[in-house]
């Protein structure tokens, strides 16, 4: 596939990043740079000041009006791992590695010509732009905080973010079976009361909390620490430490009776 001969700007933006439950969503949209007069028509604005009907309105006229976008829906289950595992990986890093992920899906598997990419902050807008700079060196970048009320790129990608996050709220497949969970879940931010309500009324004492929770947010760690049950697994680490003990001497034994 060749790369194509029209220019285009895209916009970078996410929605669901401090909820405590459900996926993070990154969302890319791009426009050919010959239309912009026309895209700025369109009335786009942050995703956070419109109401659910307004969202679905223009997520609709961005399909109408061949808006190109992209999405990486990025689940609570990942989310925790990449947060928990031992080599940690913070927010920020999965939100940057989404962003580029998403320009390079454009850049390498759709051939799309991306001439200037405008992206909404995740840390200092300096070290992000550079960054991106860095992998990408053919695009200019515009990385500023409140990218979404300042560019329509930015606002449109903010909107595909929202209206993906929430439809994948209202069909969250859970992997628990044979559980009655309540999908009122209220904005899922930990200070909001519905939320906490949920959380209380969802806890299990051993397991925890179902698979749509991001175990990593400290809301989660500390109502753990207040309400289950605490297991220390002593014996499990005396046989990893008897396991790898006992490696040790077979692959010495075994190197020695080699000689």
């Amino acid at each position: 596939m060749e790369v194509e001969k029209e220019v285009y700007f895209g916009g970078i933006d996410e929605a669901g990043r401090g909820p405590v439950l459900g996926p993070m969503v990154y969302s890319i949209c791009y426009f050919k740079v010959s239309q912009q007069n026309q895209f700025k028509k369109f009335g786009f604005a942050d995703s956070k000041t419109l109401t659910e009907a307004e969202r679905e309105s223009l997520f609709t006229k961005i399909k109408e009006n061949n808006i190109g976008f992209e999405v990486d829906v990025i689940t609570p289950e990942f989310l925790s791992f990449k947060m928990l595992q031992i080599s940690k990986f913070n927010l920020n890093s999965i939100s940057h590695e989404s962003a580029a992920g998403l320009i390079e899906k454009l850049v390498k598997q759709k051939k799309i010509n991306l001439s200037h990419v405008y992206v909404d902050t995740v840390g200092p807008p300096k070290k992000y732009q550079d960054w991106l700079k860095k992998k990408f060196p053919t695009i200019d970048f515009t990385v500023s905080k409140k990218a979404d009320s300042l560019f329509p790129i930015v606002s449109a990608a903010s909107i595909c973010a929202k209206v993906t996050r929430d439809r994948a709220l209202s069909n969250f497949n859970f992997r628990e079976r044979n559980l009655q969970i309540s999908r009122q879940f209220g904005s899922g931010y930990p200070g909001d009361p519905a939320t906490k309500e949920w959380l209380r009324k969802h806890i299990d004492l051993v397991f925890g909390f179902p698979s749509i929770i991001r175990f990593s947010w400290k809301t989660c760690d500390n109502i753990l620490n207040k309400t289950a049950i605490q297991i220390k697994w002593f014996l499990l680490i005396i046989i990893c430490n008897w396991i790898k003990i006992g490696s040790f001497f077979f692959k010495f034994n075994f190197l020695k009776g080699t000689h």
